[in-house]
């Protein structure tokens, strides 16, 4: 008796959005299959990891990560080239965190400058974070677009009160927007329709669901993107076949069980090896649910990711 392999047939497939020009183009999405279900369906592009880089020196980083990038947390140029010569970051992705108005309050012009040093210095796709009210988050990613035109970077990000500006922005410079959403697939489906009535591209747009870390939401994350690729790929439902961005570095890395020392916790185990597993199950927990491009802080992670992602394919 011959074991056959139960088989899904998919009526959808997830849109190809690129990101980059020239050498440093990558392209994310395409997939007509579930995560990793190559025997079911054509996956032509496998998933992405971009290494974090910030305008200013963070606070708060345990040592355990933090010495890996104490030599240039003063140059984001610095910052963004060792993530890809020593770490091997597919993209980067550059935290705007000098623009809080309870912050430096910087303007649109001076974040946008530095977004496009540190865009011509690297030779990988560039994603955008802002931090701070939406209102300012949305001005600040208008300029960013005019310096950084024609570059396909991914800007984020547009929610329902925000969306008309950055995702004018978007098209009028071509450049890709990330619409955020709350673990809803509603909200998401939604948002998504409104930027696409607006004219921007299907093939411009990824998600960003709002991730969890391990043990913090972890599994209510998972399950609201298994239920849009689900739509995407079962259903055809076009409203939800973006590809997804999981900004997970910030919500691993602030949680107690990976900044607690080994002296204060030595049941615990390691720190650092803590911190690597804790960022390294979140990632694996949110592949196989969907993600196609993953925001990741610490080497030892990305490294065993990118392990593990080799594995599967």
């Amino acid at each position: 008796m011959v074991f056959e392999i139960p088989k899904n047939s998919y009526n959808g497939k997830i849109n190809n959005l690129k990101l980059g020009v020239g050498n440093s183009q990558i392209m994310v999405g395409g997939e007509a299959a579930l995560p990793f279900h190559g025997f079911e369906g054509d996956i032509p592009n496998r998933p992405i990891i971009a290494m974090e880089v910030y305008d200013a020196e963070p606070s708060g980083w345990p040592e355990t990560v933090s010495k890996y990038f104490k030599d240039v947390f003063s140059d984001p140029v610095k910052w963004a080239r060792k993530n890809i010569e020593e770490y091997g970051a597919d993209a980067i992705c550059l935290k705007l965190t000098r623009i809080a108005p309870d912050g430096e309050n910087q303007g649109p012009e001076e974040a946008a400058e530095l977004t496009k040093k540190v865009r011509e210095s690297i030779d990988k796709p560039l994603i955008v974070y802002g931090t701070g009210p939406i209102e300012k988050i949305a001005e600040v990613m208008k300029r960013v677009s005019e310096r950084n035109a024609d570059s396909n970077i991914l800007m984020g990000w547009a929610e329902e009160d925000s969306y008309k500006t950055i995702a004018a922005a978007a098209m009028g410079y071509n450049n890709n927007v990330i619409s955020l959403n709350q673990l809803d697939v509603n909200i998401a489906k939604q948002l998504n329709i409104l930027l696409t009535q607006l004219g921007l591209s299907p093939d411009r747009i990824a998600m960003d669901p709002a991730s969890s870390g391990l043990g913090y939401g972890l599994e209510y994350c998972h399950s609201a993107m298994e239920r849009l690729k689900i739509a995407a790929l079962l259903q055809d439902d076009k409203m939800t076949q973006m590809p997804i961005i999981n900004d997970i570095a910030p919500e691993v890395w602030k949680v107690k069980e990976v900044k607690e020392s080994e002296a204060n916790y030595p049941e615990w185990g390691d720190q650092e090896e803590r911190g690597i597993n804790w960022e390294a199950i979140s990632c694996m927990s949110l592949l196989i649910s969907g993600s196609n491009i993953l925001v990741m802080r610490h080497p030892g992670a990305v490294s065993l990711i990118k392990q593990m992602i080799d594995m599967l394919l």
